[in-house]
């Protein structure tokens, strides 16, 4: 298997035959069409890797897509999996999505820029003031209901399987969990009923790495987010090196792509045939 990364940190442990840089993406063109995957590329060279080259990526293509931004992401959410969706508004900027917000959420509320990432972007709505100040700041209104939480689950996705997963509780400062908002990591049993959802959102969409954040109310599930490309510092602590995982996941879609051979006929054997004997 000939991979290609456009990220070397990432694949260091990977057996690859080129590393090169996002920019030189034009002069391996032919490394790029010859190589089975093509690892991590940024989000600017996909169409050009996927339409222009015909390359392989991973993560994949529905990786890129979907987890774009929180609008997309969370309208997938919303139409596959809506009882494990909070209630979320998402409305174009203006006076009147002001208001109307307010109408149909009660104080506190969630409320996120939707291109944002490791717990920047996410505010606590708990007064109009608080309301105001994010919408200022936001091109798109994008507002979700509170879930009484202390902590969540990130779930760590390779392929189509949850390899791991960690609990993130909440920080002195309270609300956020993410570890770069001050969250802390703590190891335990990760709940059956979240690693399936995680598990059946992949199998459905064919989002194959990604690092899902995941609140549990009781023992029900919720999809908050997820990141295509996710911390490292949780998972190389309570996970460990996800390389050989993600190995097992390429050869094995190299393996689907492979095609089935016909069954070779055996030469029939000239002269008299010779019949079975029934046994009685």
């Amino acid at each position: 298997m000939k991979l290609l990364s456009f990220d070397t940190l990432r694949t260091l442990s990977l057996p690859c035959d080129y590393r090169i840089k996002p920019e030189q993406l034009f002069a391996y063109k032919e490394a790029i069409q010859s190589s089975d995957f093509v690892l991590f590329p940024e989000y600017w060279q996909l169409n050009a890797l996927v339409y222009g080259l015909g390359a392989k990526v991973f993560p994949s293509e529905a990786s890129y897509r979907i987890g774009h931004n929180k609008i997309e992401m969370t309208r997938v959410f919303q139409t596959l999996c809506p009882a494990n969706t909070p209630d979320t508004l998402i409305l174009p900027k203006s006076a009147d999505a002001l208001d109307e917000i307010l109408r149909q959420l009660d104080y506190p509320f969630v409320a996120k820029i939707p291109k944002s990432s490791r717990g920047e972007g996410v505010f606590l709505i708990e007064n109009r003031n608080d309301w105001v100040r994010y919408y200022e700041q936001t091109d798109v209104v994008y507002a979700q209901e509170y879930l009484p939480i202390d902590r969540d689950l990130r779930l760590v996705l390779i392929g189509e399987k949850v390899i791991g997963g960690y609990w993130r509780l909440q920080a002195e400062k309270g609300f956020y969990n993410n570890i770069s908002q001050g969250g802390t990591m703590m190891a335990g049993r990760l709940p059956r009923a979240a690693v399936r959802l995680v598990e059946e959102f992949a199998r459905r969409t064919r989002v194959d790495h990604a690092g899902f954040d995941i609140a549990m109310v009781g023992r029900h599930p919720y999809l908050l987010e997820f990141n295509r490309i996710f911390g490292t510092a949780g998972v190389n602590t309570l996970i460990g090196d996800v390389s050989p995982a993600i190995m097992d996941w390429l050869k094995s879609q190299l393996d689907d792509d492979k095609p089935i051979e016909p069954i070779t006929p055996r030469p029939r054997v000239s002269g008299r045939r010779t019949r079975l004997r029934r046994v009685a």
